[in-house]
């Protein structure tokens, strides 16, 4: 049996929570990350990888023979992106079939960088997706442009909030109040008789459909503390939604949808 020397389990150990942490922080369920780290972990030599994720940071433990190595890195949220989540899983794929050298596969992390659409493109399609659901929930014509025009400015807001960087929930409550803004453009002088379709489908980019779906899952696979973690996250961000289009409401003196 092949022996590693505390330095080479050290450079293993540290590829692999690299690894974690890139799918932790884009949005992979923990039940993903833990069987990614633990493949990983067999492909390069270990006897087996033990980890203990948290929301915010994760513990990993290898463990070779009589000997283990732990670390810990902080997980910092950003912006959903399974395209980074693929190329993890094609780099552990790719190591069980040939055994590429720990500093390699470190390298091969490093050098992955997120596939971004273009932001025009994005801004477009998220409008006409709102614009679209407001059509089908009977929304006229007039609703239906608003509603177009209200999202597509909301996204462009929020991408340019994420790119100075501010707290998520600031990001989601500011876009929420400038989407109900705009599209409280369908109350005036009766140019719309479906303007509360236009008021709700408006803020529909920012319903938190992903941190729900992975809470869930990681509560039902035992993942608890993780899942109440992203349920929270998921959660304060609909509450942050809900003060913008409440504020903005208050403002306009609209009642309700």
């Amino acid at each position: 049996m092949k022996t590693l020397s505390y330095e080479e389990q050290t450079k293993i150990t540290r590829a692999i929570i690299k690894a974690a942490v890139l799918m932790l922080e884009f949005g992979a369920e923990s039940k993903l990350i833990e069987q990614t780290s633990q493949r990983m972990g067999k492909a390069l030599g270990v006897d087996s990888v033990e980890i203990s994720l948290i929301p915010s940071a994760i513990v990993l433990t290898t463990l070779k023979q009589d000997q283990s190595v732990t670390t810990t890195r902080r997980a910092h949220h950003k912006p959903i992106n399974m395209s980074i989540v693929c190329d993890v899983q094609t780099i552990c794929i790719n190591l069980e079939k040939h055994q590429h050298p720990v500093q390699e596969v470190m390298q091969l992390l490093k050098d992955i960088q997120p596939n971004y659409y273009n932001r025009w493109l994005v801004v477009f399609m998220v409008g006409f997706a709102c614009a679209s659901f407001a059509y089908l929930r009977g929304a006229d014509m007039p609703a239906f442009f608003i509603t177009f025009l209200a999202s597509s400015v909301a996204m462009f807001v929020r991408q340019e909030l994420a790119r100075k960087q501010f707290i998520l929930l600031l990001s989601f409550g500011m876009t929420a109040f400038v989407a109900t803004l705009i599209a409280s453009l369908s109350q005036l002088n009766g140019i719309s008789s479906t303007a509360n379709i236009a008021l709700s489908s408006s803020v529909l980019l920012l319903v938190p459909g992903f941190p729900f779906i992975n809470s869930f899952l990681d509560a039902v696979k035992g993942y608890l503390s993780m899942g109440w973690g992203r349920w929270l996250q998921a959660t304060l961000l609909t509450l942050a939604t809900s003060m913008g289009i409440i504020f903005a409401m208050s403002i306009l003196n609209i009642k309700g949808w």
